[in-house]
């Protein structure tokens, strides 16, 4: 696996790891980034994504034939 360095506030480094209850900045952002990652996917797989949005969102938009 790729790896890639980062440099994060240390405060906001600390503040992450309390909330997600870590002992090293690196898992903290690793479990927030993977989190956020799912979180996405749940909201796709509920909603579709966002090409099916402008397609819909064009349908509703269009008057109907014949009226």
């Amino acid at each position: 696996m790729a790896r890639v360095n980062i440099s994060l506030d240390a405060d906001l480094a600390i503040e992450v790891m309390l909330l997600a209850g870590t002992k090293s900045p690196q898992d903290a952002v690793e479990l927030i980034v993977r989190d956020y990652l799912e979180r996405g996917r749940r909201t796709e797989a509920r909603t579709g994504n966002a090409a099916d949005q402008d397609r819909l969102a064009d349908r509703r938009s269009a008057p109907e034939e014949g009226r």
